[in-house]
């Protein structure tokens, strides 16, 4: 179950960060920062910003996340980061169309010209050697 988690947020935020497999039932606030490069402050703040986020709580108030809650992570880090929605944008597209708030066709469009744009570089980097 956890690994189609896993699968579906690589694929559809290229993340590489997101380990082979989320084989944990929580994740600690750090671990997840890191998944995301994101700081603990910023993931704290979404906590507060988007209401589906809800991380479990021990009585010391340590968070602890779900692969539930990675997953909602990982589509406001999409639409904040990627495509560049205020928190605000973002929160009416994910209450709006929770499902589909990302649009693959547009983000396949951006890794090809950052693909085209790195083989350039590469290509001007071989020519000065």
């Amino acid at each position: 179950r956890f690994g189609s988690i896993r699968r579906n947020l690589k694929s559809k935020f290229r993340l590489n960060m997101i380990p082979n497999e989320l084989t944990k039932n929580y994740y600690s606030i750090g671990e997840v920062a890191k998944m995301f490069d994101l700081n603990t402050s910023a993931l704290r703040f979404w906590e507060k910003e988007f209401s589906e986020l809800k991380p479990k709580k021990n009585s010391r108030g340590i968070r602890k996340y779900t692969p539930k809650n990675i997953e909602i992570i990982g589509k406001s880090h999409h639409l904040v980061k990627e495509r560049g929605f205020t928190i605000k944008g973002a929160k009416e597209k994910y209450k709006t169309n929770p499902t589909e708030s990302f649009d693959t066709d547009q983000l396949i469009g951006r890794l090809q010209k950052i693909k085209q744009s790195m083989e350039s570089l590469k290509k001007q980097l071989d020519t000065t050697k």
